[in-house]
């Protein structure tokens, strides 16, 4: 079975290469081919010899996943529908703003974690994706935006379509670390995307184990879902609190800012009206924030069939916020985005084959091979 390249670090391209008998200065050069200059096979590659590119031809190969779908929203929002198997598509999405542009991937067709209010979640979880799976999205949206060296597309005089990615798609990041780390390294790498470790940012439910290793290995800008202020409530929408509940969280968001890039952890708060969006509530948050350096980013409810939760109002969003920022905290309200594509944070369900049975098996014999 042909290797593919397309989630392989610089260690991993090494250690191909070694064994194909090639200096290391080759890997690094078809590093750049695949992620600097969206090369999608080796015949491209003019700069290296034909022998060696026969014999990456004959074992290896630069397979991304299928786009089955590809559509873009009224506010320049754009989602795409990969298919990584014959049971499962996830779904990744890019949303342009003025100086940057940010890439949202997934990291699992599915998730075992079952938040109250995500979409995902209720789907149920199939398997974790590979790293060439989770680079694939990026390497993707790269070629899809025209923004690999030699043309690049810049957003508000960036110089790059993608500057900054998140992973807030499908799935938990700290629950498939095994791959999830090797693609944040390609990433960052000079050969690979280029991208400063405080413009890539991992999103946790709380996993707590996952978040040591990820500080340990790998050390990216941090976001916490965190959507409630004590105990009792998060551990109704957010089931993982009961493994993991909140001292044990921040203890652990503490250990992870003596290596992070950033001098704070960002705690994403859904707005969920009449469940955790009242005055008493915020002022809940400020007694997590006397324990760990942080800024809150509040996100409006977006809703998807049967979820049972409502938006809170604009005004009452406003008012939650005043109180968090009354004792000098910052803060900021997310604008919803790509709503009606279904790209919306919390919105992202692909197609996932259920093997939690929490759901029945969604199909997708729609999708072509």
């Amino acid at each position: 079975m042909a290797t593919n390249l397309l989630g392989l670090d610089a260690q991993g391209m090494q250690r191909l290469f070694a064994g194909l008998g090639e200096k290391p200065f080759r890997a690094r050069q078809v590093l750049k081919w695949i992620h600097r200059r969206g090369a999608a096979d080796f015949a491209a590659m003019t700069d290296i010899a034909k022998e060696l590119r026969a014999k990456l031809a004959r074992g290896a190969a630069i397979e991304p996943p299928l786009v089955v779908g590809d559509g873009t929203s009224a506010d320049g929002t754009r989602k795409w529908l990969l298919k990584v198997d014959g049971a499962n598509a996830v779904e990744a999405v890019f949303i342009p703003e003025a100086g940057r542009g940010t890439l949202c991937v997934s990291s699992q067709a599915g998730c075992t974690l079952d938040c109250a209010f995500c979409s995902t979640g209720k789907q149920g979880f199939n398997r974790n994706l590979s790293s060439a799976e989770i680079l694939g999205q990026l390497w993707i949206a790269n070629r899809a935006l025209g923004c690999h060296q030699y043309g690049a597309r810049a957003v508000g005089g960036g110089g790059r379509a993608i500057s900054n990615v998140v992973f807030m798609g499908m799935g938990e990041p700290m629950m498939n670390l095994d791959n999830v780390i090797p693609a944040l390294r390609l990433m960052l790498d000079d050969n690979g995307y280029g991208l400063s470790r405080r413009r890539v940012t991992v999103s946790t439910s709380g996993v707590v184990p996952g978040m040591d290793r990820l500080a340990e290995e790998c050390p990216v800008a941090l976001a916490v879902s965190l959507h409630a202020p004590d105990d009792a409530l998060r551990d109704r929408l957010v089931p993982i609190n009961r493994k993991y509940p909140m001292r044990q969280l921040i203890a652990a968001c503490n250990r992870y800012l003596k290596r992070a890039p950033r001098d704070f952890i960002t705690f994403e708060y859904v707005m969920l009206d009449g469940v955790n969006d009242s005055d008493d509530q915020a002022r809940g948050l400020l007694g997590v924030a006397a324990r760990v350096r942080c800024k809150f980013n509040l996100i409006p409810f977006n809703p998807f069939a049967n979820s049972g939760f409502k938006r809170s109002g604009p005004e009452r969003i406003r008012r939650f916020a005043e109180v968090l920022q009354r004792a000098g905290l910052t803060v900021t309200t997310r604008r919803t985005r790509g709503d009606e594509i279904d790209a919306a944070c919390g919105q992202l369900a692909g197609d996932v084959a259920d093997r939690t049975r929490r759901s029945r098996t969604v199909r997708i014999s729609e999708l072509r091979a």
